[in-house]
């Protein structure tokens, strides 16, 4: 008995010294200015990056320069064991961390435990949602992400090792009131279920600098064709052709803007699955139909889920190259597969977008589990379904991107899907989950998960809800009502019709803006919308709200106390405060500096609360001092192809500032060859304390459509 006792105990120590000795030193590589990268174990041939085919801004990256390593490297840790990746990153006492996906309740993650999985997004922020990001940012000035097409569990901050060099205090829950359920950890640690992943860490100095280079990294953010910026009108999922002309008809009648409508699943012969064909009776003639609309300056953008039906021309055709197990009975393309997206883009090229069509909204490509395919099933590019499942959103933004490209047109439309590594591709994300509040802060993260999400408006109870859901829209990536359902029309709510179109004109006004807003996105990787955590000068700690008392309090304070969740940065000037249904006042947590209203130019204040009631028709809105916003006459539509606009540029404030405002074509990919020019807006004083504008002189030989600049002082005699 002894001897079997020994013997146990012998194996046992065997084989927790195997499973244990695949521990590694992690060797850095630096492969951009500021960005280095590690192999941890053997990664994967099939990654996120590999799914996304991202390529790095190269030029723009050096133009960064140069970071320190943001981490002590031998606090990174890393161990295989049994055939799965433990990785471990350290953390400060009083580091606050951002990321791991797309969170619609909180911004901080520090004492969070998620599992990032693609899916629709379920009401809790546990990792299930429509972009599960591998990326995180710490307040210090730092970023890692962790190349990986698998479902990644992460545990920042929420467990303690009994070797840590910073354990927390052990406290008697008899006698000591400030005993917690969650004492203080100071790793972050992270499971990947493989033998190895790829590991990259992105330097500062500041958190926007380490956004910056992962964007970058990826590909720079989407620059969209002018017209995406402007106003979309998804139609009922039955409207004919007919429809959709007396729906234009109305726009234009009424006096709302519109540059593009989307026709949902009645476009097509069958839906759920698809035939990707006309529907003839509903759309007789697309090819004139989609011409007429051209005519009148409305692009068309077709709802799909990428999911075929046996009564698809090509489903013989596609049937070897799709996956084990169907979606609503429709083969599932593996488009990892050339012969898979050769068959099925070849359709959507003939068919549509050859004819004039501009983009489409790719559907369902997220979850729910009962929805999509299981984890068991099989592809034939050999694949296996946790792998397609976490990169499926972000194929199909590739190749159907691709359509556009190859015929030099850029698109701009809507998923339900992606990761990390498809910052470039030029799609914004939405969901059927409509929580107002919580679509603010969606919009917030997405700044740290690289993609773009719109604040969408289905449908309200009351006037009040609708123009407050349609002013958050209007300072959003993508203005959209989504009407596929109830019909809605942004004149639904009489009592509110004027307001409504007042915000849809205002969005028209400020194109110059938002447009300038994301060619920097593209070139200089900076979030065209993003979280107050990224500006300088701003100190949640003004915000401090009461802690709880409960044991089952999180002793994050930081965390419970001065989370900011519902107001956001829009471009390099103006920071957004949203209002909900019932609000009639709010708080605003001011940077640093002085910030003037966007409305009036008055000052407003600088490094503090402010508590505001701006009325039903504002959504409250400021500019930081020295602000310039360009923009130009209120039109129907977006500016055509070369067509030349005349600029008011507003200034605000005391301070001399500048912008850049950016200029291309609006339409085509030719920007990627140089065909663009940043025109710098100028404000100086003068020697009698005037406030004076110009605007540099355009490049020979380069796209130029700005024409008659004037200037407003928005501020001048109102302090």
């Amino acid at each position: 008995m002894r001897f079997l006792r020994f013997l146990s105990l012998s194996c046992f120590i065997i084989l927790h010294f195997f499973s244990y000795a695949k521990a590694q030193t992690l060797s850095w590589q630096q492969v951009e200015p500021g960005i280095w990268k590690a192999e941890a174990g053997e990664p994967e041939e099939y990654d996120l990056l590999t799914a996304s085919g991202a390529e790095p801004r190269l030029a723009a990256l050096a133009a960064m320069g140069e970071a320190d390593f943001p981490l002590p490297k031998q606090d990174i840790k890393v161990r295989i064991i049994d055939g799965e990746t433990y990785l471990r990153f350290p953390l400060q006492r009083g580091e606050q961390i951002y990321g791991f996906g797309l969170n619609f309740k909180t911004v901080h993650q520090r004492g969070r435990i998620l599992r990032l999985h693609v899916d629709h997004y379920g009401g809790e922020d546990n990792g299930r949602t429509h972009v599960p990001t591998p990326f995180c940012i710490s307040s210090n000035g730092y970023g890692v992400f962790i190349n990986s097409a698998r479902y990644i569990t992460v545990y920042a901050g929420t467990a303690v090792r009994k070797d840590s060099e910073h354990p927390p205090v052990v406290r008697d829950r008899n006698t000591d009131s400030d005993w917690t359920s969650r004492p203080y950890s100071d790793v972050v640690e992270v499971l990947v279920p493989a033998e190895g992943a790829e590991i990259y860490v992105f330097g500062g100095p500041t958190p926007l600098d380490a956004v910056r280079r992962y964007n970058l990294f990826n590909g720079g953010g989407p620059l969209p064709p002018r017209w995406g910026l402007g106003f979309t009108q998804r139609v009922h999922r039955l409207f004919t052709a007919d429809d959709v002309r007396k729906e234009a008809n109305e726009f234009e009648k009424r006096g709302y803007p519109l540059d593009f409508i989307g026709l949902e699943p009645g476009w097509q012969s069958k839906s759920y699955p698809g035939t990707f064909e006309w529907d003839q009776g509903r759309f007789p003639h697309p090819k004139e139909f989609t011409q007429e609309m051209l005519d009148r300056g409305i692009r068309l953008n077709l709802w799909i889920n990428p999911y075929v039906s046996p009564d698809a021309s090509f489903a013989e055709e596609i049937e070897p190259y799709t996956g084990s197990h169907t979606v609503w009975a429709g083969m599932v393309p593996d488009f990892r597969m050339e012969q898979s997206r050769d068959i099925f883009f070849s359709q959507l090229e003939e068919d549509q977008v050859d004819i004039g069509v501009s983009g489409y909204k790719i559907d369902e490509v997220d979850g729910y589990d009962h929805w999509l395919w299981p984890d068991v099933a099989t592809f034939p590019s050999g694949l296996t379904g946790e792998q397609m499942r976490q990169t499926y959103g972000l194929l199909v933004q590739r190749y159907s991107e691709d359509m556009f490209e190859e015929r030099n047109r850029r698109t701009f439309g809507l998923v339900r899907a992606s990761n990390g590594g498809g910052t470039s591709f030029p799609y914004v994300i939405y969901n059927d989950y409509y929580n107002h509040r919580n679509f603010i802060t969606a919009l917030i993260n997405s700044s740290f998960a690289g993609v773009l999400w719109t604040p969408e408006v289905r449908a309200s109870d009351t006037g009040e809800e609708w123009l407050r859901r349609v002013q958050s829209v209007v300072f959003s990536p993508m203005a959209m009502i989504n009407a596929w359902s109830s019909g809605t029309k942004p004149w639904s709510f009489p009592e509110v019709a004027d307001e409504v179109r007042e915000m849809f004109l205002l969005r028209m006004r400020m194109m110059p803006y938002w447009y300038s807003e994301y060619a920097k996105y593209h070139f200089k990787g900076i979030p065209p919308f993003r979280a107050m955590n990224l500006e300088e000068g701003f100190s949640s700690n003004l915000k401090m709200e009461q802690a709880e008392t409960s044991l089952e309090e999180n002793p994050y304070a930081e965390a419970v106390r001065q989370e900011i969740t519902d107001q956001y940065m829009a471009g390099q000037y103006l920071l957004v405060a949203p209002m909900f249904e019932g609000q009639e006042s709010r708080e605003v947590v001011l940077p640093e500096g002085r910030w003037y209203d966007f409305y009036t130019g008055d000052y407003v204040g600088g490094g503090e609360v402010i508590t505001v009631s701006p009325g039903l028709d504002k959504i409250p809105v400021y500019v930081k001092d020295g602000g310039i916003i360009p923009m130009m006459p209120a039109m129907m539509h977006a500016p055509e192809l070369g067509q030349t606009v005349d600029i008011e540029v507003r200034h605000y404030g005391q301070r001399e500032g500048s912008y850049r405002l950016y200029d291309d074509d609006g339409t085509t990919y030719d920007y990627e060859d140089g065909e663009y020019q940043f025109r710098e807006l100028t404000v100086i004083k003068t020697r009698d304390g005037k406030l004076k504008g110009s605007i540099s002189p355009p490049e020979p030989g380069k796209p130029n459509t700005v024409g008659e600049v004037t200037w407003k002082f928005m501020s001048q005699g109102v302090e």
